[in-house]
Parts: structure tokens; C-alpha cells; sequence
């Protein structure tokens, strides 16, 4: 695949990830955390079916191929999705922001630790850009990252301030960078033996397996009857565009572009996020924010120079 092609995907999964996720918001407001989780991954599996079937050219999956599609499930969709949307309820905007804006850096260290992969000075330089660019515009904002504590009703963690304590919240979104840099290192990995579509397919099969216990847990008491037509349709593009699009796309990416420098493109993530909020929701967009996203996309542009030498192959084994 082209190179720009799959700067192109990586890019345009990330958009996607920050699109929905602002506008998942009364979604998070109207079921809760873990019942929005099954139905997505339901909603994903029905429309991937035909995804599920073993092409012919592909070799039957190894033991190790099989424990990195749990983990990849388990890591980047089950336990990050706990991690960050809890931690964000714990915790400010402003600690959130700056915390998860090292998510480029865990990935290229990750990178570097487990796949052995090389990396030159301009990813180094689009890593401290990204970092950069994303922690001063969080430092930036005042307002909640999202209103996610109405949809905690059901929350599993004991009433008591010593879990509502900011600190655990802190912890809990920096175990959601490493989830994030453990799925762009494993994913790498899977790329090698299995096509976009069989692992976006299959690490969704895990998810809904993963979530299904809590999620019927939820549904068993919840009125379905209250949430609002439009909310309805509004899930539909939240499950498709989690569980499908965005995993294709950045699997498809990933199959060409070592995952240090895909790393650099999470910061699409946030500025589709603010994207959306001033072009849906009316929000507004200080100048130290306006500098803070240009300092972002210099990160990404680094990233797509042309790198001297090539990659190592993955050798070592995958985190765990």
C-alpha cells in the first residue's frame, strides 16, 4: 500500500475516534457505560459477518496470534474503555487532557521496547510536537472533558471518597495510555499475519464476550422505553464507527506504517473532537488553542517525512 494512502487511513481513524466521541456524549448521558459498551460491540459484530470467515490464502491462526487478538480486545477496548472513562470522572479536565496527551510517547517507547523498531530524530521531534501541542491545549480548557458521570449511575466502584479521590483518577487514565500504546504495538504485530478486516472482526468478537456479563447486568433493570428516538440512531454511527471503521482504518494503516510514527497520528484525535465541537455544538477555540493545534499537526507532518533506513521486524514478545 501507498505510504500517503496509509498516513491517509491512520489520520482519518483517529478523526473518526474524536468525532464520535464528542458526539457520544448524550449517549454516555442516556444508558450506561456498560450497556452502551454490549450494544456497541453487538451492533459491530452483526455488521461485520461476512468479515468473520477465514479467507483461503490465510494460515490458521497460532496460539500466539489467538493471545494477542484477547489481548488486543481486552487492553484496547475493554480495560481502556474502563480506565479512561472512569479516570474522566475522577478527575479534571485539565489533568485528563495533559495525562492522555502522552499517548504518543508511550506508543514510540512501547515501539522501541517490544518491536525493536527504530526511531529517527523527526518521530522523536512529531512525538515532543504531539505531546506538546496536546498538553498546552488542555492546559487551555476549563470545562469537563464530558459529562460522563451521568452516565455512571450504575457505577461499580464503592461509594466511598477514597475512590472519588482525584489521584485514582489520575492513575486510572495513565493505565488508558498504556492500554492505547499496548493496541498500536500489538496491533502492529497482528498486522503481520492477519488482514484489517479479520482482526477488527475478531477483537470485537472479544469485546462483546469481554462486556457481555456486565452488560446483561445493566439491561436486566434498565428502560429501554426512555431513551429517545434520536439516541437510537445516534448509537448506530457510535457502533459502527468504533467498532468498524475506525479499527479497519487504523489496522489498514498500521499493516504499512511502524507504530511509532502511527502513534504521532492520536493527536487526530482531539482535534476532530474540538472540530466538532465548534462546528456542531457552538463551542469556541481560544488563540492558545488555535497555536496549540498547529504545534499538534506539525507533529504529524514530521511524522510522514521520509524515515532513513527501514524498520526492524518485530522480534520480541508482545507486552503483557
Amino acid at each position: 500500500m501507498n505510504r500517503f494512502v496509509a498516513y491517509a487511513c491512520l489520520a482519518l481513524s483517529m478523526s473518526l475516534v474524536g468525532s464520535y466521541v464528542a458526539l457520544s456524549k448524550p449517549l454516555v448521558a442516556a444508558l450506561p457505560v456498560f450497556l452502551l459498551a454490549w450494544l456497541r460491540f453487538g451492533i459491530g459484530g452483526l455488521a461485520m459477518l461476512r468479515w468473520f470467515k477465514k479467507p483461503a490464502m490465510e494460515r490458521p491462526m497460532s496460539s500466539q496470534t489467538r493471545r494477542l487478538l484477547f489481548l488486543e480486545s481486552f487492553l484496547g477496548n475493554f480495560l481502556f474503555s474502563i480506565c479512561m472513562l472512569y479516570g474522566v470522572s475522577l478527575t479534571s479536565a485539565v489533568a485528563a487532557g495533559v495525562i492522555m496527551a502522552s499517548i504518543p510517547a508511550a506508543v514510540a517507547l512501547m515501539s522501541w521496547l517490544f518491536l525493536r523498531e527504530r526511531i529517527g530524530a523527526p518521530v522523536w521531534a512529531a512525538v515532543a510536537c504531539a505531546v506538546l501541542g496536546i498538553g498546552l491545549f488542555s492546559l487551555s480548557k476549563s470545562e469537563l472533558l464530558a459529562p460522563v458521570s451521568i452516565g455512571l449511575e450504575a457505577n461499580l466502584l464503592p461509594k466511598i471518597s477514597w475512590w472519588s479521590s482525584p489521584w485514582l483518577g489520575n492513575l486510572l487514565l495513565v493505565g488508558a495510555v498504556l492500554c492505547e500504546a499496548a493496541y498500536a504495538v500489538i496491533g502492529k504485530k497482528l498486522t503481520g499475519v492477519l488482514s484489517p478486516k479479520r482482526i477488527t472482526a475478531l477483537i470485537n468478537l472479544w469485546g462483546f464476550a469481554l462486556v457481555t456479563p456486565l452488560g446483561l447486568w445493566m439491561a436486566w433493570s434498565f428502560d429501554f422505553a426512555a431513551v429517545a428516538p434520536a439516541s437510537w440512531w445516534l448509537l448506530l454511527f457510535y457502533s459502527l464507527a468504533a467498532s468498524v471503521w475506525t479499527v479497519w482504518l487504523w489496522m489498514t494503516g498500521l499493516k504499512t506504517i511502524p507504530a511509532n510514527q502511527a502513534g504521532v497520528f492520536t493527536v487526530m484525535l482531539p482535534l476532530s473532537a474540538a472540530a466538532v465541537g465548534v462546528v456542531v455544538l457552538g463551542e469556541t477555540l481560544s488563540v492558545t488553542q488555535v497555536g496549540a493545534f498547529a504545534i499538534a499537526l506539525a507533529g504529524v507532518v514530521l511524522a510522514t517525512l521520509p524515515q532513513r533506513g527501514r524498520e526492524k521486524p518485530a522480534r520480541a514478545a508482545p507486552p503483557h
